[in-house]
């Protein structure tokens, strides 16, 4: 099953305010089973999971929501007050408007705003955290949350017509594209998403109950990104993980495949995917190389058979893909893997 991955960069940033704190993180990163040699590779990547585990940890060891990221800390409790002001609301302008207003009580909090513009709602955060060494991971992880909580909210994930940011775009600034699933735009003025207006109208069918279920699995549940089916990408990259996962031929289904079953034509699918920042050509790298990552980190799947599950004709090529993603071969990530979690055998 593929499943996005995250890149080695993010989990750096998310330890920094445990290193500061002077927190021992290694502890940490081997309960949430990734390798800490892992870290020191700038092509590794980890799961989901793996990534949740870890922020679900230093949430513990720093006693602060936003991981000692921030110029203030955020008591433990507070965002989920906030879903449930949040969650009384009619609709999603309410939710919105209730949840900005609860952060700017606190002293030293997110300085989040809804600006409303001609056709346009503008979600951004006014903060100025550049002197701090992760401010950008703190910002981008603020607007990650709120959108995949709003969207969760309303029951339909909400497509972002941009996101930008304040700062020179990162060295691993293609990971944007996946994270937002939307054009991209660095050296901004501003760091914020822009979507439609019509959004703020969509009733909450979300309750208490719900919420409380959501917060049970938080932050699992909002930093894995939910599949509406509201883009075309996303269409073809659900499309494309099925026939991974079920096929039986010896490729994946081209691009006038995926157009027959999302009934238009080869033209217009290329013509969509390019207005939303995107190829067949990167959405299928993009699904190999999860699902690559995942299977070698849950160690189960022969590599041979991983490669022709993933549509490679001969080993040799999917070597040659996996050392373009990760700058090793599959053999050796998986071995780092191994000695990471302490398997019986291997050095912890």
């Amino acid at each position: 099953m593929s499943r996005r991955t995250i890149t080695v960069h993010y989990v750096r940033a998310a330890l920094g305010g445990a290193r500061r704190l002077g927190i021992d993180t290694v502890p940490l990163l081997q309960g949430a089973r990734i390798p800490p040699l892992l870290v020191g590779d700038d092509r590794a990547r980890v799961t989901p999971e793996q990534f949740a585990r870890l922020v679900t940890a230093l949430r513990r060891a720093t006693g602060d929501e936003f991981l000692g990221l921030g110029p203030a800390p955020s008591r433990a409790g507070t965002f989920a007050m906030m879903c449930y002001a949040c969650v009384a609301c009619r609709d999603l302008g309410g939710a919105l408007e209730r949840g900005t207003r609860f952060y700017g009580l606190f002293p030293g909090g997110p300085d989040l705003v809804l600006e409303r513009a001609e056709g346009e709602v503008v979600f951004a955060v006014r903060s100025d955290l550049r002197g701090f060494a992760e401010g950008r991971f703190l910002t981008e992880c603020l607007i990650v949350i709120w959108h995949r909580l709003a969207s969760w909210l309303i029951g339909r994930r909400i497509p972002l017509r941009w996101a930008e940011f304040a700062y020179p775009a990162p060295p691993y600034a293609s990971e944007y594209d996946q994270l937002f699933g939307c054009p991209v735009r660095f050296g901004a003025r501003r760091t914020g998403t822009g979507f439609d207006p019509r959004w703020l109208a969509a009733p909450l069918v979300q309750d208490e109950t719900a919420l409380e279920e959501l917060l049970r699995r938080a932050p699992a549940e909002l930093l894995s990104r939910r599949e509406y089916g509201t883009t075309v990408a996303e269409q073809v990259r659900r499309s494309l993980v099925l026939a991974m996962r079920e096929r039986r031929a010896a490729r994946l289904p081209e691009v006038a495949q995926l157009a027959s079953l999302l009934a238009v034509s080869p033209a217009t699918l290329r013509r969509r995917l390019r207005e939303e920042g995107t190829s067949y050509r990167r959405l299928t790298d993009q699904v190999r190389q999860e699902a690559a990552v995942s299977s070698l980190l849950e160690g189960r799947e022969p590599i041979a058979e991983l490669a022709a599950r993933l549509g490679f004709s001969e080993d040799t090529a999917f070597h040659r893909a996996f050392r373009r993603w990760t700058g090793t071969t599959p053999g050796a990530y998986r071995l780092l893997e191994e000695t990471g979690r302490g398997r019986p055998g291997q050095q912890s």
